[in-house]
């Protein structure tokens, strides 16, 4: 047993994105790649020598082979201790909340989040800090540009630590726990809601469809609704982890969890149907017939926030997301606390958990979460809504049709143009920025432009600066078109195009979403010359 330095050399286009680096597994399975980017990490957090380290991931394709490396590269660049979850298996939000309670350094989560799974599928990588969040851009950063100077990295020869069965282990002079990968999650989650109250809900004869989409919230789920609260077996469906995601593609959207969405629409369905993604940090809440959209999830979340025993005292603040929509901003106003607007990614709700100026959080991409982790959390989303219908009485339909009479409706939608030229992509957003500063005054048809501009988020709590984080279109009637590249895809360039219309008239809110947005989504695309440019003529995906 000795630690080795092996000779590589730096591997062109390791940037981690929004949400770490993603590419497809048959990237990462190239010799040295994944080597090259862990030895980056250790080489540019020194306190992880000496240091503690969270590591697990969603269970995908390749996980196991990256655990076992990365385990062999902390025990050679002077990790103590590794806290492992068995198996290899720790969802996005659980494994921030193994870091925050045993105060380790860090973590490396392996996963590539919603994106399919499988040998010829996605995987992904990405470091958070010591508060549990993804690591701030300029750890990012300086991982990145630790990656085009690398020459060598260090890795222990010992053998496989045998991941399937808890106990501790010595990988050379470190301590290797592995650990029950729900066990710590699920005692967070009972300081946070009445778990009575849901326990008593589904004795009552109240059910739930949860689809874990054959992904990492399977275990969660399962013993949390089934064991821990008493939902009838079968409640979970899909909640066995596998590395291809059994064929599905594990984001909670209509486009994808289309079992869910004609469960929910039977005549005897559940009152409650919800779903998560490949690690469990997205979530999708429907009432009978009925898809709660992200943005309004969040805005009923923080007008509820009472309700629950871990927030009944209020909350400080909310923040969201540049393009979720500002649904949520109306509660914030009526509760009297600030509502914050933020660059995409979740690393940067961080500071302002920290700082105690924000109790909620959320994302238009189906991901929601507070401060009890720094992550996004689907199966906290859900124990949400599980406990407002257990307290309230009330189903999932009535609590958004209340909400909206009292706050008004946010009509929402996001249109994803996938697997985009990357040249053609950029082509079109730098014409969007050409036409900003003629923009203002300009009208098409009803819609008259008030504001057009590029977005940048100044971090109220460390004065940091993030530019150019998406075009925004803001219209005097309200109404807002948003267009970015994600970047959380593998293949190409996604464009999403969101578009969001004010409608503070009851007697309009049962107008379908697509119809209401009818004339917005032709301005957004003649305004970014989308068919024109990409030779599409309908999105890939609507959500």
């Amino acid at each position: 047993m000795t630690v080795s330095t092996i000779t590589t050399a730096p591997i062109p286009g390791q940037k981690p994105g929004t949400s770490g680096l993603r590419k497809k597994v048959t990237v990462f399975q190239q010799a040295h790649y994944l080597e090259n980017f862990v030895q980056s990490i250790f080489d540019t957090v020194p306190e992880l020598n000496g240091g503690v380290l969270v590591l697990g991931g969603d269970g995908r394709y390749y996980n196991r082979v990256a655990v076992q490396t990365i385990l062999k590269m902390a025990a050679a660049n002077g990790v103590v201790r590794v806290l492992v979850g068995q198996g290899g298996f720790l969802s996005t939000p659980a494994a921030s909340c193994v870091i925050r309670k045993y105060h380790a350094t860090g973590g490396i989560i392996l996963s590539a989040s919603h994106n399919p799974g499988g040998a010829d599928g996605d995987f992904g990588i990405k470091y958070n800090i010591d508060n549990g969040g993804p690591a701030p851009e300029k750890i990012t950063d300086a991982i990145y540009a630790r990656t085009q100077a690398l020459l060598e990295y260090r890795i222990s020869d010992q053998a496989n630590i045998p991941l399937e069965k808890k106990g501790s282990y010595t990988l050379e002079s470190m301590l290797v726990e592995v650990i029950d990968p729900v066990a710590d999650y699920a005692e967070l989650m009972q300081k946070i809601f009445d778990f009575d109250a849901i326990r008593a809900w589904f004795a009552q004869g109240h059910r739930m469809h949860f689809d874990a989409m054959s992904a990492i919230s399977g275990p969660y789920a399962k013993q949390i609704f089934e064991g821990m609260l008493g939902a009838a077996p079968g409640t979970v469906v899909n909640g066995e982890p596998l590395e291809d995601f059994g064929g599905h593609h594990p984001d909670p959207n209509p486009a994808h969890a289309t079992d869910l969405i004609r469960i929910m629409a039977l005549p005897d369905a559940p009152e409650l149907g919800a779903a998560s993604d490949g690690d469990a940090d997205r979530n999708m809440i429907v009432g009978r017939n009925f898809l709660v959209s992200p943005s309004d999830s969040l805005a009923i979340m923080a007008a509820n926030a009472a309700l629950i025993p871990a927030y009944k005292a209020g909350i400080s603040g909310v923040a969201r997301s540049m393009p979720t929509s500002r649904a949520a901003d109306l509660v914030a106003k009526a509760l009297d606390v600030p509502c914050y607007e933020t660059p995409t990614g979740w690393k940067f709700f961080g500071n302002l958990l920290d700082a105690g100026r924000a109790t909620l959080c959320g994302e238009e991409s189906y991901g929601s979460g507070s401060n009890h982790v720094r992550e996004k959390d689907g199966v906290w989303a859900v124990l949400f809504w599980l406990n407002l219908l257990a307290i309230t009485g009330k189903s999932v339909n009535g609590i958004v049709t209340e909400h909206w009479a009292r706050f008004g409706r946010h009509y929402y939608s996001r249109h994803d143009y996938e697997a985009l030229d990357v040249g053609i992509a950029n082509a079109l957003m730098a014409h969007l920025r050409e036409q900003l500063a003629g923009l203002a005054g300009q009208c098409f048809g009803a819609y008259c432009v008030a504001m057009a501009d590029d977005f940048a988020y100044d971090d109220p709590v460390d004065g940091s600066r993030t530019a150019n984080q998406g075009v925004r279109v803001l219209f005097e009637n309200g109404a807002r078109v948003v267009y970015r590249l994600s970047g959380t895809g593998t293949e190409g360039a996604t464009l999403r195009v969101y578009l969001e219309l004010f409608e503070g008239n009851s007697a309009q809110h049962a107008v379908p979403v697509q119809e209401m947005l009818a004339e917005l989504i032709v301005i957004a695309g003649d305004l970014a010359q989308i068919a024109m440019r990409t030779g599409r003529k309908e999105p890939d995906v609507i959500a």
